[in-house]
């Protein structure tokens, strides 16, 4: 019997781990590059030793430090779970005590509690081999699979949580470089993604438009690739659809597990004033709904352009909840755990970045949001607050996003101070 060749041994490996996504795997003709050599399942040659971050020191004792002023509710405790620089998106591990975090540089984060501790026990570089490009969004599917959405590309790592000890891991491109928005819309404004797998497992990525506000001539285009919106294609990058437009830079967003509504913030125009427009987290209902931006937000009317000489768009939708104009609302998450009181069940978390073209700085905080029985936004408030200094208005942190654990605590990133915090209820 003749032996299978090399190339054939490694296409049914690639298609025994990628699954729908062997199918995106290209074997390069010409000299490889990092990428090209891990899509074939090769080696990269890349030092399998990652150097660890060190999680003890002044630094570390610092960011306790400023911890000290975060107010929470009765019973609520903050620390620092891990020194990550520039932590944005958080992607808690299905399967395993660890989670991946984005950052809008060139590193996704690979964050171990071996000991199931208070802290994690080691942070590293995931797929040094690769050289990210603002890798700020993370999320997983339901089959284990991570998902890393650049600002113009998106990645796949099946069993991430499994194989990201070493340099070499497992990957696909879900979408090519230069395919997720046309190469000339790229920006440096409004780059950073957000992404997550719905319950009817399509893969969702929000793509803010770069914009302070679109001008004219980019209306039809943006609403036609959903630059301003949010798109939904299967997890091998085919049947792209736009789901949500409207929108001008969503970077959070979550689905409610009780009905399965997709909710996201939005930033919203500057040059306005220290007030206006509020800033909007919104509810999808189904697909092809419009959300108003450029026309009007949060009930303002946007002037940039003559857009308030237009009449608004029929079927609009508002806004589920208003927040301060410019506090820069980022990731939100709903909670579903046990740990926390029965009040913040069923409701959601969101962060506040914190503002930084307002006269009196606000934000750098997070809020709650509780639901009504019918599904919509009941109450907002403020659930943690003390990142930003009141008396000489400078930050201590800027918290970017939100994830629950399996404990039921809370994850908080935050790229200013470089860290995850780990928030804790007892009633004792």
């Amino acid at each position: 019997m003749k032996k299978p060749s090399a190339a054939l041994c490694r296409s049914v490996v690639a298609t025994l781990l990628l699954g729908p996504f062997a199918a995106s795997i290209a074997f390069a003709q010409t000299t490889p590059t990092n990428l090209d050599k891990l899509k074939q399942m090769k080696v990269s040659g890349t030092d399998p030793n990652i150097p660890l971050l060190p999680q003890t020191g002044k630094n570390a004792d610092q960011l306790r430090e400023n911890l000290k002023r975060v107010k929470l509710p009765a019973g609520f405790k903050i620390d620092l779970y891990a020194v990550v620089p520039d932590a944005r998106s958080i992607a808690v591990a299905p399967s395993t005590n660890m989670m991946f975090v984005g950052t809008r540089k060139s590193t996704v984060w690979a964050v171990t509690n071996r000991n199931s501790g208070d802290t994690a026990t080691e942070v590293k570089a995931f797929a040094p081999s690769i050289k990210f490009r603002n890798p700020n969004a993370v999320c997983w599917s339901r089959d284990g699979v991570l998902m890393v959405v650049e600002t113009n590309r998106i990645y796949a790592f099946p069993a991430a949580e499994f194989f990201y000890e070493g340099g070499d891991v497992a990957v696909a491109e879900v979408v090519a470089d230069g395919k997720l928005i046309p190469p000339d819309e790229e920006s440096f404004n409004h780059s950073g993604r957000i992404c997550r797998v719905g319950p009817d497992n399509k893969l969702y990525v929000a793509l803010g438009q770069p914009f302070n506000v679109q001008p004219r001539e980019k209306l039809a285009l943006y609403h036609q690739l959903g630059i301003g919106g949010i798109v939904r294609m299967n997890q091998d990058g085919t049947s792209r659809e736009v789901y949500a437009s409207g929108i001008r830079n969503s970077v959070g967003m979550d689905f409610n597990p009780k009905d399965k509504t997709l909710w996201f913030t939005d930033n919203q125009t500057d040059g306005m004033g220290d007030d206006i427009p509020l800033g909007e987290i919104n509810r999808a209902t189904k697909a092809g709904q419009f959300f108003g931006y450029p026309y009007i937000v949060s009930k303002t009317r946007i002037t940039e352009n003559g857009y308030d000489k237009d009449p608004i768009p029929a079927g609009a939708v508002d806004p589920q909840v208003m927040t301060d104009a410019h506090a820069a609302d980022l990731g939100m998450a709903f909670y579903n755990g046990k740990q926390f009181p029965a009040k913040y069940q069923g409701g959601f978390f969101s962060a506040q970045h914190g503002s930084w073209n307002r006269t009196t700085p606000i934000g750098a905080r997070l809020l709650f949001t509780s639901l009504k029985t019918d599904g919509t936004a009941d109450k907002t408030e403020i659930f943690a607050d003390g990142w930003l200094d009141s008396d000489t208005g400078l930050y201590r942190g800027r918290p970017v996003d939100v994830a629950m654990a399996k404990d039921g605590s809370l994850f908080v990133s935050d790229d200013y101070a470089g860290a995850i915090y780990r928030i804790t209820y007892s009633a004792q």
